[in-house]
């Protein structure tokens, strides 16, 4: 069962980065289709880089919107409403603090 957690958080932890990837493909694709219209290859290949680009943006502010709307749903994942990892921001020093390992001056 731990090991199934694991893989569940990790998988949560991507998820930021993932949406904003799927959310530019669909974008790109999209501006791909709609290229043929625009009649200059140069032009369509812009709109397409500008569609994923647009898409990519739209999608992280919608999913960083959802996770601050949702505390279960940063509770499953394990995440800060920024989408940090707790594991990472438990693992940070404190102000004032060394790390572990490190020597005393």
């Amino acid at each position: 069962m731990r090991i199934v957690r694991f893989f569940l958080r990790l998988v949560g932890w991507l998820l930021t980065p993932l949406v904003a990837w799927a959310a530019s493909f669909l974008g790109a694709w999209l501006g791909s289709l709609a290229a043929p219209a625009i009649g200059r290859p140069t032009m369509g290949l812009f709109f397409s880089v500008a569609a994923g680009a647009v898409f990519a943006i739209g999608g992280t502010l919608i999913w960083m919107r959802t996770l601050r709307k949702s505390p279960e749903l940063r509770e499953v994942l394990a995440v800060t409403e920024e989408g940090i990892p707790v594991a990472a921001i438990e693992a940070e020093p404190a102000e004032g603090e060394q790390p572990a390992g490190a020597s005393q001056p």
